[in-house]
């Protein structure tokens, strides 16, 4: 039986101006969807509109997970930017092909080939660099429980 966790990590490097890498741990749940959904458009929303999830740390994903997806990339969309997920865990893949999502959000084999796929893009010129950690609860209403800032 899998762990059940209401603690989503996002992991965000800024490789390049307006484009942001968020490598996601944790599960993408009913509990843990809004968050990941907000979290991830503030970044979008506040200069980042090219945003690849790394997928690589989430073991499991549900169907609010997916619909966060969907709604993440409707936001970068409106941004004028794109989404590109990466390192998409098997289950996951199997749900994104199911459900035809995969032929809207590109998918990629590491976040590299996604940054490499994103930066071939000359729209990607605007936005900030560095890097920030924000450890998250499942509900909004508390907000982050933590934001970690590199020295």
């Amino acid at each position: 039986m899998t762990d059940v966790t209401d603690t989503l990590q996002l992991t965000v490097q800024h490789p390049r101006p307006g484009l942001a890498i968020a490598t996601v741990a944790g599960d993408v749940d009913m509990r843990t969807a809004d968050t990941l959904r907000h979290e991830a458009s503030i970044l979008i929303e506040q200069g980042c509109p090219h945003l690849v999830l790394d997928l690589s740390q989430v073991g499991f994903c549900d169907s609010a997970g997916l619909s966060a997806l969907i709604g993440l990339w409707h936001t970068a969309q409106a941004q004028g930017g794109a989404l590109g997920l990466a390192d998409v865990p098997d289950r996951l893949m199997r749900m994104l092909t199911l459900t035809g999502v995969d032929t809207i959000v590109p998918v990629h084999a590491t976040a590299a080939a996604a940054l490499t796929a994103m930066t071939d893009n000359p729209t990607t010129s605007t936005g900030h660099r560095g890097s920030i950690t924000r450890v998250s609860s499942g509900s909004r209403t508390g907000g982050p429980t933590g934001v970690q800032r590199p020295a």
